[in-house]
């Protein structure tokens, strides 16, 4: 597995998603068994939240690193109506809880809120001294935001980015690129399947005897310094995740991809879900 430095570590440059996750108990096992196997093929990188399931999710994280905790790095979320000078602290403790551990490398403000950036980076700062976090970074922040933040502390910027949302191409992208900010793209093959029946995205698939959603995660990873985290549960989609990161798209593929899903010309609003 292709691996980037984030946080001061390597990590696959393919991480599992677990948003949805732990929402239905009945699923649970399934849900354990997909992460564990995710780890087994490198994709050591699990991204979750304090929002997800309202904590469900975490749960599910926590039964999937037992035992492999020193294997895997760990990203979670604060929700914004946390992210107060005494709020992350309680936030942190309810979540290393959940997660049966008692660090986690990286923790992030999971969209911006009532509190001001600064208070926000004063508080992930303490957890750090204080041995609860490695490091923290933000989500769904856009240019004008990180200016504002203005925190060589910060790790990441995590953001939605696909084929169909590209948004961030125009200014974000670039000065993350510019900055060494890492970025985690979220929902990298899109939502519902819709992005994955498209004929350019196929065409190109079959060209590379690859599946659609492999070309979508290929296409993330052609950029420098970009994290995909896809979310998979069912054990051969855990699979083909992970093998996407040997896929190389050429010169040919991503020029009609660039003309089925055009980059953007201007400034957009940061798109998020």
């Amino acid at each position: 597995m292709r691996t980037l430095e984030l946080a001061g570590v390597n990590v696959p440059v393919i991480g599992q998603g677990t948003w949805r996750m732990g929402e239905d108990p009945s699923r649970n096992s399934q849900e354990v068994a997909a992460l564990r196997l995710g780890i087994e093929l490198g994709m050591t990188l699990i991204d979750t939240a304090e929002m997800y399931a309202e904590g469900g999710a975490e749960e599910v994280v926590g039964e999937a690193i037992a035992g492999r905790r020193d294997k895997v790095f760990l990203v979670s979320k604060v929700y914004p109506h946390n992210a107060s000078r005494n709020g992350i602290p309680q936030a942190c403790e309810r979540s290393l809880r959940r997660l049966n551990s008692d660090y986690i490398d990286l923790y992030l403000l999971h969209w911006r809120g009532q509190y001001p950036l600064e208070e926000t980076a004063e508080a992930f700062e303490r957890l750090r001294e204080a041995g609860k976090i490695g490091r923290w970074g933000v989500s769904n922040l856009d240019l004008d935001d990180l200016h504002e933040l203005a925190a060589p502390a910060c790790a990441t910027n995590q953001v939605l980015y696909n084929l169909e949302e590209r948004g961030i191409e125009f200014d974000l992208l670039p000065w993350c690129q510019q900055q060494r900010l890492p970025v985690m793209a979220y929902c990298p093959i899109g939502q519902g399947g819709q992005m994955l029946t498209h004929s350019a995205l196929k065409q190109v698939a079959a060209r590379h005897d690859a599946t659609p959603a492999q070309v979508a995660l290929a296409w993330i990873l052609r950029q420098n310094d970009v994290i995909a985290i896809p979310k998979a549960v069912r054990p051969e989609h855990v699979q083909l995740n992970a093998q996407a990161a040997q896929l190389r798209l050429e010169a040919g593929d991503l020029e009609a991809l660039d003309h089925a899903f055009r980059a953007p010309q201007r400034k957009q609003r940061l798109a998020m879900v």
